[in-house]
């Protein structure tokens, strides 16, 4: 599994370097990034944000909301953020670009979420604002969609 070291910051947000896939899905730009818990590199958490300008995290989570049932849990919400987060960087659906040495930091505003079990290949996802780096505005910039939540 690629990836560098991940740091926290005092505001308890992430920094890291490594594999980052950028995909779309109902409009908004979003990045995948992991960060691994220890170095056996077990135990990954996915990591989640917007990258499209003035696109909140809680974006993310509304359309989970809406593809789910009414009474979903935070923890079916998030193995639903995952898997599309997972199905764009193993199928291409919506992909952008796939980077694998990229520099990238997540503000811890937004929801951590841990499963009980792995759940395609994570331990967890952390969501919140996401910024990456050497982005050019085309690739972060709202695309057109069939449905926008």
């Amino acid at each position: 599994m690629a990836g560098g070291p991940v740091t926290a910051f005092e505001s308890g947000g992430l920094a890291g370097r490594g594999r980052l896939t950028v995909f779309h899905m109902f409009g908004v730009v979003f990045g995948y990034a992991t960060h691994h818990l220890d170095n056996r590199r077990l135990g990954d958490i996915g990591v989640v944000g917007p990258l499209t300008p003035g696109v909140g995290w809680r974006r993310l989570w509304q359309m989970a909301e809406t593809m789910n049932s009414v009474d979903a849990s935070r923890d079916k919400l998030g193995r639903w953020i995952l898997v599309q987060a997972t199905r764009a960087f193993v199928c291409g659906s919506g992909r952008i670009g796939h980077f694998e040495d990229q520099r990238w930091q997540l503000e811890q505003n937004g929801y951590r979420v841990a499963f009980a079990d792995a759940y395609c290949n994570r331990y967890g996802l952390w969501t919140g604002d996401l910024t990456v780096g050497g982005l050019r505005a085309d690739q972060v910039a709202m695309r057109p969609a069939v449905y926008r939540i």
